[in-house]
Formats: C-alpha cells, sequence, structure tokens
C-alpha cells in the first residue's frame, strides 16, 4: 500500500461515497485489495460519506452524482473562488472516478482561501484518494489545529497512514478521533483494518464488532468484518456476515467476491506478501 499510485492503474474507489449495491461495495473493495500489493503496485484509498454537505442533499444514485457534477460544475465555473462550491464540486468529481480533477480543483481552491480548513480537508482527502499520500499527510496536518482537533481530520491522517505503513502512528490517530467522537463507526472500522494489517486478527474483529454495532454503520463494516472473520479460517461465520440482510443475488455476489478475496489472499501469502486489507476511510 506504499507509494503514489499512478492514474493509469488505479481501480474504482472501494470506499466510494456513492451509495451502490452492496455487492459493488465489497466486489471494488476486494480488487482494491489484491491489487494494493499486487506485483504490478497499484495502490487505492478508501472513502467514506463524511465531508462538509449534509447528508439530506447526498446523492443517492449514480445518476444523481452526475447531475450533481453537472450542477457544482456549473456553478463553479460562475464562481470558482467559492469555496464551498469547489468542495461540492471536487466531492461530485470523485463520486464520478475523476480523482486528478478534483485534485486540481482544490488546489486551486486552496491557493485562493489558503487558510480555509474545511478546504484544506477536502484537499488533503482528494490527494489520499488520488494516491498522493505524502503531500495528503502534509495537508491534512494543516487542515485542523492541536487546540482545535477534528475527528474527521484526525480519522483520514491515520488512514493515509495507514498506507504508508506507519500503523502505530495511525492507531495513535484513530485513538485521538475515538476520544473526540466515541464508537464513531468509520473511526472504528479504519482502526479494525488498522490492527488487522499489524497481524492482529482478534483485535480487529472485535473492533470492527464494534464498529458494526453503532446504528450509523455504513455497508462496508460488515463487509470488512466479514473479511477479518475470514482470515481467521471461519469461512461459514464470514459468510453469514457478508450476506446479512441482503437480497439473494447481493448476498450471493458479496459471498462470491468475499471468497475470491481470500483465494487470492492465500495466493500472495505463499508469495510471502504483506497482508492486505480494503483501504481505510479518508472521508470526502
Amino acid at each position: 500500500m506504499l507509494g503514489v499510485m499512478p492514474s493509469e492503474c488505479r481501480p474504482r474507489n472501494p470506499m466510494h461515497p456513492r451509495p451502490a449495491l452492496a455487492a459493488r461495495l465489497l466486489a471494488s473493495a476486494a480488487l482494491a485489495a489484491l491489487l494494493a500489493l499486487s506485483v504490478a503496485g497499484c495502490k487505492t484509498m478508501g472513502d467514506d460519506i463524511t465531508g462538509s454537505i449534509s447528508t439530506a442533499d447526498t446523492p443517492r444514485t449514480e445518476a444523481d452524482w452526475r447531475s450533481a457534477l453537472d450542477v457544482w460544475g456549473a456553478r463553479y465555473r460562475e464562481n470558482p473562488n467559492d469555496a464551498d462550491v469547489a468542495i461540492a464540486y471536487a466531492r461530485a468529481l470523485r463520486a464520478t472516478d475523476q480523482r486528478a480533477q478534483a485534485v486540481a480543483v482544490l488546489q486551486q481552491a486552496t491557493i485562493r482561501n489558503s487558510h480555509n480548513m474545511a478546504l484544506l480537508g477536502a484537499y488533503g482527502r482528494a490527494l489520499a484518494d488520488a494516491g498522493d499520500y505524502p503531500q495528503a499527510l502534509d495537508v491534512l496536518t494543516r487542515a485542523h489545529t492541536p487546540d482545535n482537533p477534528d475527528w474527521r481530520i484526525l480519522n483520514a491522517q491515520g488512514a493515509v497512514l495507514d498506507q504508508l505503513g506507519r500503523y502505530n502512528e495511525a492507531q495513535q490517530h484513530y485513538s485521538a478521533a475515538l476520544k473526540i467522537m466515541p464508537n464513531q463507526p468509520s473511526v472504528l472500522s479504519n482502526l479494525g483494518l488498522s490492527y488487522a494489517l499489524t497481524k492482529d486478527l482478534p483485535r480487529a474483529e472485535a473492533t470492527l464488532r464494534l464498529a458494526m454495532a453503532q446504528p450509523n454503520a455504513a455497508p462496508k463494516v460488515r463487509q470488512n468484518l466479514a473479511l477479518v472473520v475470514g482470515l481467521q479460517g471461519r469461512f461459514a461465520e464470514a459468510e453469514q456476515i457478508a450476506r446479512a440482510d441482503l437480497p439473494p443475488d447481493q448476498a450471493a455476489a458479496n459471498v462470491a467476491y468475499l471468497r475470491e478475496m481470500l483465494a487470492q489472499r492465500g495466493q500472495l501469502a505463499k508469495k510471502g506478501s504483506r497482508p492486505f486489507m480494503p483501504a481505510p476511510d479518508t472521508g470526502t
């Protein structure tokens, strides 16, 4: 998961803010997880639904995201100096897999609004989404202050540190975020994945179960838990978790991808590759 991923080998974002079918969530997570440690060296970064736009305004389908892209794009062209518009436009760009464009929009916006913390946070997350982890970490560090920490930025910093292989530092950031926002499911999910990356699977499972127990937990939390349970050899239980609360066709797709991920994990393990997991959330 180290380094910057060239644009031509970026898979679809596994933690996409677009509310796609659960089967697609696991599918892309599986592909991203496998690609993350492949010989080709492609990397990916996750995403979450937190951000500057209220959840009531969040598009619910791919068509909605495309429509939002048109609306915010027009507003941005009319007034590129409006930080909120730039954030919303970049969010729609990321949601439609136009990550380089999102970075470019936010880079220009931060030049015009260099002290806007929300804008710096969005820029840092976009950089992480594009695979530029060192620069993302630098920008995110400037997106909040020690006397006024932001749990979302701490969570994003932890996600970037995990991508850089700095797991202990990542876990410290997640712990700091949880002190501000106890039991926040996206933070717990990231922390659980971080524990899994350090091969502490029992602790990873316990953390992901706590995340899943939260009423606002996203579907990807369940998929992360299914993977961690499967990595411990409890395949039947992992499949049960993956198919829970889903229509039969989506459940079958989730289970199929879970099996594929676990099978590929075994093949990579034989080659001595580092452990792989779906990329953590950085937020939007």
